[in-house]
């Protein structure tokens, strides 16, 4: 019998690029998980499922790809495990470290400085960071897209002496593109808003989520749009991101940063130089060098004032004034951030 001849392979196709919603979706959430991927056994011992219960893990595959296999003391593994250092009280440590709630002025509207609204637009975040100052934030309760963003809106749209608007969270990109053009659709309606700023942590921990939706919705603002992203040490930044970067500056957007100084993370010279040097090489400009804020669990991170100082000091001394990020503290009921 003469068999037909088999039809000859063809070249598989390149398998599309994941949709960040799947890269969310496919986030590590079990630190047992996380430990094995970078060979870390040592650390099972002191995790803490207390402080997994209340502020569960989670970390996109993509930033634990930046973490170094073998390093219990990795800078941005440390930023994100639940360990037992968590479960330790420490007096001046509190829920709400930075009066977000005796500012409200709404459902997911803090309103703490002049000109300048600040909207909740969501809880959810796509890393949960151990030292976040919003860790126990009611966000059941306190979420400026729920129901439409009709609450907050109303409030911009009473007060005519705000300008500026900032969306934050949790993490305002976490929003689909469309919950975003929603809003700025309405917003767009109020002619005393000039500006619109986006503080995110998802070009750096899930760059994917600069796609050509989110870059469309941008570049359509009727408004100067600033994007002040959150990188803490330089070996956050890489090839991805500094694209994602590229792309948003692209839209017209300024991009920005802003870090908090955490103990056992960039509490040294050489990492916030380098941080400052990797952050300004892909396009975006150091702005704020944060103190924790003394949110309840947050303790081991914290640098004592008089070495943060130095720390800034020695910063200014060794590089260019433009890549000096201002070192400040956000102090309950202040007008401002202050300056050490």
């Amino acid at each position: 019998m003469i068999t037909a001849p088999a039809p000859a392979l063809q070249p598989a196709s390149p398998a599309p690029p994941a949709r960040w919603q799947q890269l969310w979706r496919d986030a590590i959430r079990d630190p047992a998980r996380l430990l094995a991927l970078l060979d870390l056994p040592e650390l099972a011992g002191r995790l803490s499922p207390a402080a997994m219960a209340g502020f569960p893990l989670r970390v996109p595959l993509g930033f634990v790809g930046r973490m170094r296999r073998g390093d219990p003391n990795d800078p941005l593994l440390r930023q994100v495990l639940p360990l037992d250092d968590e479960d330790r009280p420490a007096p001046g440590f509190g829920l709400d470290a930075v009066g977000d709630l005796a500012a409200s002025g709404g459902t997911g509207v803090i309103h703490k400085y002049r000109g300048r609204v600040l909207l909740v637009a969501t809880g959810s975040c796509a890393i949960h960071c151990r030292y976040c100052f919003r860790r126990h934030y009611p966000y059941a309760e306190q979420t400026a897209a729920a129901g439409g963003w009709r609450e907050a809106l109303d409030y911009l749209a009473s007060d005519t002496s705000v300008s500026e608007v900032l969306l934050s969270g949790g993490d305002p990109l976490s929003l689909s593109t469309a919950k975003l053009a929603e809003f700025t659709q309405a917003l767009a309606t109020l002619p005393h808003v000039r500006r619109l700023r986006l503080h995110t942590r998802l070009p750096v921990v899930l760059p994917e989520r600069v796609d050509d939706e989110l870059l469309a919705w941008l570049s359509g603002l009727p408004w100067p749009v600033v994007v002040v992203i959150h990188a803490n040490h330089g070996n956050e930044i890489d090839d991805t991101v500094a694209d994602a970067l590229a792309r948003l500056r692209g839209s017209g957007a300024q991009v920005l940063n802003q870090a908090v100084l955490l103990r056992g993370v960039n509490d040294s010279l050489p990492a916030l130089a380098d941080l400052s040097e990797r952050l300004f090489a892909a396009g975006a400009l150091p702005y704020y060098l944060h103190q924790l804020d003394r949110v309840a669990g947050t303790a081991h991170f914290e640098v004592p004032d008089e070495r943060a100082r130095a720390l800034h000091d020695q910063l200014a001394a060794s590089l260019p004034g433009y890549l000096v990020p201002r070192l400040v503290r956000e102090v309950a009921g202040a007008p401002a951030k202050t300056p050490l």
